[in-house]
């Protein structure tokens, strides 16, 4: 099956309870449409660089997934139509990456990216 990284934003009054309810609202979505949630994270309430249907912070939350199409689009159909639910993004990947997402490592954690492009 295919994997995907998906990323949702909530609106900033839900609590951290209602947003993380939200992660498995949709995480049992896609598991009964026959997919497979490898990974989940809630990274917070973040301010957001411009304003969202006039929020200025959000409840992050990043998913690793392996589902089919079906159940991707079925999970993002219900995504757009939950009034909590801001944004959404999904990203199809050749391979999840190990160990925790870029924002959950703390700065030491993640080394000097300009030695490692170079």
């Amino acid at each position: 099956m295919p994997l995907y990284e998906h990323v949702f934003i909530a609106r900033q009054d839900l609590s951290n309870a209602q947003a993380e309810g939200l992660i498995e609202h949709f995480s049992q979505v896609l598991s009964d449409n026959g997919g497979k949630v490898v990974d989940t994270e809630y990274w917070g309430v973040k301010t957001m660089a411009y304003k969202i249907n006039k929020n200025r912070k959000g409840h992050y939350a990043f998913l690793r997934t392996d589902a089919p199409a079906a159940a991707v689009h079925e999970m993002e159909r219900l995504m757009r139509l939950h009034d909590d639910v801001m944004r959404v993004l999904t990203i199809k990947v050749d391979e999840h990456e190990e160990g925790p997402s870029i924002q959950m490592q703390k700065r030491e954690e993640r080394g000097d990216r300009r030695r490692e492009r170079a």
